[in-house]
């Protein structure tokens, strides 16, 4: 279905494939709270860290079976991963998608999560001749719904306790952006 034209070069980033040696770096974020606090998994010790990274190498392309796509976003100026990408095609038939991202916190307020997500945008939009691609997040995390609003996504839905997260109820917001309204920006 989709090979992306790896690499996929940006200003500052490199988007690609992941690979084995990303365990190191992949770990020095999803072993933390601060970075999971807003996602539905814990933090991950190294051996869940691993088997992380095995899916995202398993779905480095999307497939007639696969319906999702795991990127890496590395810095173009050090090499260093620091972030977590994916774009799922949610329906094939209504031409509808879905992206997301999880970036190290020690990149964080720099534009790079931006860069990257218009990237995804770009790939569902302009290879994968999407609809209607949406993002998700947890209410509570202002910063990745900034970046959903920055990115010209608009706020569709608040859903108020919706989803039980480590223990609590917590409201989501859906964001969406329509493939008329990305060719204008």
């Amino acid at each position: 279905m989709l090979q992306p034209e790896y690499p996929i070069t940006t200003a500052r980033l490199v988007l690609r494939p992941f690979t084995l040696s990303d365990l190191d770096a992949l770990y020095g974020f999803q072993s933390r709270p601060d970075v999971t606090q807003y996602l539905s998994w814990e933090p991950r010790n190294r051996t869940e860290t691993a088997a992380a990274l095995q899916r995202r190498i398993a779905t480095a392309r999307l497939t007639e079976n696969g319906r999702f796509l795991s990127i890496a976003a590395q810095r173009a100026d050090t090499g260093q991963l620091i972030g977590d990408l994916f774009l799922e095609v949610v329906s094939t038939e209504h031409r509808q998608g879905e992206i997301g991202f999880v970036f190290h916190p020690d990149h964080h307020g720099r534009g790079f999560a931006g860069e990257a997500a218009v990237e995804l945008l770009r790939l569902g939009f302009e290879r994968l001749g999407l609809h209607r691609i949406i993002g998700r997040c947890d209410a509570r995390n202002t910063a990745s719904a900034a970046l959903m609003e920055g990115l010209g996504m608009r706020s569709e839905a608040h859903f108020r306790e919706n989803e039980r997260l480590k223990g609590n109820w917590t409201d989501e917001l859906v964001f969406a952006i329509l493939e008329h309204e990305w060719k204008r920006r």
